[in-house]
């Protein structure tokens, strides 16, 4: 196991020194091809575990540390043995054992300051959790800008979007009604053993998340993983048969897969990376589906665009992604305050962009995975008070479970924003 401590203590590095977290994970499993799946499982734990809980970690380690260690490493190591005393079940002295071992492979001399270190933590535990409790930061593991932002904007409500964000994602699906309903594809989960329950329309969480190996009818389309929330967009937009569509910012291609399974509609699925795209038709060739892929940039159309204008637009624009941190919690910790009017800037650029694309009569859906009103409803009044021609929809289905259209993270979805946005003749 001190090979995963290592692993996950040096990923952990990569993060803040700017790389994603889903990607240097990836290039680790690929490198380290021959690790087993329950060790491949606890070096994803940790990582994520560590990085959720970071704000927290690093308040306990620095308080049990007269001054910083030298070796980054060392300093990556307690965190991740911190985590795994903290928030893991696992033996502490197995821990704090294999922490020492990991240590010395990297100098002779870091164990016995990791053996200190830890085995301080285990003797002064409810003092330091007292004490981590008392700044907001390490109480809620979040950079304190994005509290006071949370608390300005939501109040009350502010400590239980940042508790959801510390929560582990639930897995679920989106049924395929070309295939089957919700509700027959529920039976088909129980036949193999799988607890489940529908949350929407076409929705369903799994109870104890499974490899998609394990669902039935996976490999023929039958069924996709899709966070309940995001499976709003295809409802909202109202698209059928016979309609011309654009997925600007389509990536990985859930929502307009879940467009093409609803209508047969002329799709055109558009993102400015070439790479993102392979994601895309992967997911449309599983699903037995077609549309027009495309690389190109939503914010410039002059290059990609036809001139033929679609009757429907969704517009997924990138987005601080502060709706699924508890997916992404390197999010957390690589934000600034400056990135949130960036991403307003380029998604005001992108719906004043798109809008010109869109038939008279037509409606654009606006949709970011953020919590944070500056790139959500701001963005739509800036647009309106320059658009007489457009109107801002109210939807019925979404009267009861999000009546301003945003969506904050709970245990049945994460947090999302919509728009729709109306082109009057």
């Amino acid at each position: 196991m001190q090979h995963i401590q290592l692993e996950a203590a040096r990923i952990v590095i990569s993060v803040f020194e700017g790389r994603n977290l889903n990607q240097v994970l990836s290039e680790s499993l690929r490198q380290h091809a021959a690790y087993t799946a329950q060790e491949r499982g606890a070096l994803q734990d940790l990582c994520y575990g560590t990085l959720r809980h970071y704000g927290k970690l690093e308040f306990m380690r620095d308080r049990l540390m007269d001054h910083p260690a030298r070796d980054a490493m060392i300093q990556s190591l307690l965190l991740v043995a911190l985590y795994q005393l903290e928030f893991t079940k696992a033996g502490q002295y197995v821990i704090v054992d294999q922490a020492v071992s990991a240590a010395k492979r990297l100098n002779p001399r870091s164990g016995g300051l990791i053996n200190a270190v830890l085995r301080n933590f285990l003797r002064q535990r409810e003092s330091l959790l007292l004490a981590a409790d008392r700044e907001e930061a390490s109480k809620y593991s979040y950079p304190q800008w994005w509290i006071d932002a949370l608390k300005k904007q939501y109040g009350e409500k502010a400590q239980g979007i940042l508790a959801a964000g510390n929560q582990h994602p639930p897995m679920t699906l989106r049924v395929n009604v070309r295939h089957t309903t919700a509700t027959e594809y529920l039976t088909l989960l129980e036949t193999q053993g799988i607890a489940a329950r529908i949350v929407a329309p076409d929705a369903l969480i799994v109870q104890d998340p499974v490899g998609v190996e394990r669902l039935p009818k996976f490999a023929e389309g039958w069924v996709s993983v899709q966070d309940a929330g995001a499976q709003y967009a295809a409802h909202l937009l109202q698209v059928s048969s016979g309609m011309r569509v654009l997925d600007a910012c389509s990536a990985p291609g859930g929502k307009a897969a879940h467009m093409l399974e609803r209508a047969d509609i002329e799709l055109l699925a558009l993102d400015k990376e070439e790479q993102r795209l392979t994601r895309v038709r992967e997911n449309l060739q599983r699903l037995d589906l077609e549309a027009q892929v495309v690389c190109g940039d939503a914010a410039t159309p002059k290059d990609w665009w036809d001139g033929k204008p679609f009757q429907r637009i969704l517009a997924d624009v990138p987005c601080s992604a502060s709706g699924v941190v508890r997916r992404h919690p390197d999010i957390k910790w690589l934000r600034r305050p400056a990135d949130i009017d960036s991403f307003a800037r380029q998604q005001a650029q992108i719906l004043e962009a798109l809008w010109a694309l869109l038939d008279n009569g037509g409606r654009l859906l606006y949709c970011t995975c953020s919590v944070f009103a500056r790139e959500n409803q701001h963005v739509i009044d800036h647009f309106l008070s320059k658009h007489p021609e457009a109107s801002q929809e109210k939807s019925v289905s979404l009267a009861e479970v999000a009546p301003t259209g945003q969506f904050l993270p709970n245990e049945q979805h994460d947090g999302f924003f919509y728009a729709l946005l109306h082109k009057h003749h």
